[in-house]
C-alpha cells in the first residue's frame, strides 16, 4: 500500500509537472506573438528611413537595405525641408518645438495641482471627503468625446481657437486618473512623519512640499512620464483646435509631411523615426522611477 501510495504520488508529481510545463510554453508563444506584433512595425519603419529612396519605393519589400545605407531621408526630413519650407524652419522640428510649447507647463501644472488634491483625499480631514472623491473618480467614465462640441464651441466663442490655450488650461486643474494613483501612493506614507511635522510648526502646504513631494518622488515621475507620453501622442485635440501650419504640434506635422510627401517613404519613415526618439530616451531615463511608481502606487491602497 505505501509504495502504491509512492507510485500515485510521483505519477501526479509529473502529470502536474507536464500541465505546468506546457501552461509555460503556450504562454510564452502567445507572448512571443504578441512582442512581434509590436516590435515588426518599428523595425519596418526603422529599416526603411535608411534605404535608399529608390529601395524604400519598391513595392517588393525587403527585409533589410539592399543597396546599403541611407541617410537621405534624415536630411530631407531635418536640412532640406527647412530650406523649402518658405523660410519657417523644418516641419517635423516645428512641430516639435510647438509640442514641447504645449507639454511642458502643462504637464507641470497638471501633475503638481493633482498632487495637491490628492494630499487633500490621503491625509487631510474633511466633510463629504468620500463624497467628493466618489465624484470626482466617477468622471473617468464620461467618454471625452461628448464634451468635445461644447468645449470647441466655448473656446471658440472666447476667441482662442488657434491658440495654445485650449490645449494647455484644461489640464492645469488636474486629472482624476492622476489623483486616483497619486492618492494609492499617498495613502502609504505612514501619518506619523506629518504629525512630527505638525509638531514642527508646518502647515499643510508645507507637509505637503517638505514631506509628502520628497517621499513620492517615483509616483510623481511616473504621472510625468505618462502624461508627457499622453500629451506628446494627442491628435484631436490640436486637430480641434489648430488651424494654422505654423502652430501645428508634432502628430499634426506628422500628418501634414506625410500628406504632403504621400508616396516618399523613406522620408516619411525618417520623420515618425525622428518623433520617436524623445519618447524612447524619456523612458530609459525614467525607467527605474516609472515601474516603481507604478507598482508602489498599486499595491498601496
Amino acid at each position: 500500500m505505501i509504495k502504491e501510495a509512492k507510485l500515485n504520488s510521483k505519477s501526479g508529481n509529473v502529470r502536474s509537472h507536464k500541465k505546468n510545463h506546457a501552461f509555460f510554453v503556450v504562454c510564452f508563444i502567445l507572448l512571443l506573438v504578441y512582442a512581434l506584433a509590436i516590435i515588426i512595425p518599428f523595425y519596418i519603419m526603422l529599416i526603411t528611413a535608411f534605404k535608399t529612396t529608390k529601395e524604400s519605393m519598391n513595392p517588393q519589400f525587403t527585409w533589410w537595405p539592399q543597396q546599403g545605407f541611407s541617410f537621405e531621408g534624415f536630411r530631407r526630413v531635418l536640412i532640406d525641408d527647412m530650406s523649402g519650407g518658405g523660410g519657417k524652419g523644418s516641419t517635423i522640428l516645428r512641430g516639435f518645438g510647438n509640442t514641447m510649447l504645449v507639454i511642458i507647463p502643462r504637464v507641470a501644472v497638471w501633475v503638481f495641482m493633482s498632487s495637491l488634491a490628492a494630499y487633500a483625499y490621503a491625509k487631510m480631514r474633511f466633510k463629504a471627503k468620500k463624497v467628493l472623491y466618489g465624484v470626482l473618480l466617477s468622471t473617468m467614465f464620461v467618454p471625452g468625446t461628448v464634451l468635445m462640441i461644447p468645449s470647441f464651441i466655448m473656446w471658440d466663442n472666447l476667441y482662442l481657437t488657434d491658440t495654445f490655450v485650449p490645449l494647455i488650461l484644461p489640464a492645469c486643474f488636474g486629472g482624476p486618473a492622476c489623483v486616483f494613483f497619486l492618492r494609492q501612493f499617498f495613502t502609504g506614507i505612514p501619518d506619523e512623519l506629518l504629525e512630527a511635522g505638525k509638531i514642527d510648526g508646518m502647515g499643510e502646504f508645507r507637509l505637503f512640499l517638505n514631506i509628502m513631494l520628497p517621499l513620492s518622488i517615483p509616483a510623481v515621475i511616473a504621472q510625468i512620464v505618462l502624461g508627457f507620453v499622453n500629451g506628446y501622442n494627442e491628435y484631436l485635440g490640436p486637430l480641434m483646435y489648430l488651424q494654422s501650419p505654423e502652430r501645428y504640434t508634432l502628430q499634426l506635422a506628422l500628418r501634414y509631411y506625410t500628406s504632403t510627401y504621400a508616396t516618399d517613404y523613406q522620408a516619411i519613415m525618417a520623420g515618425a523615426f525622428v518623433a520617436l526618439v524623445p519618447t524612447i530616451i524619456l523612458y530609459i531615463a525614467a525607467q527605474k522611477f516609472f515601474i516603481e511608481g507604478i507598482a508602489m502606487s498599486g499595491l498601496k491602497g
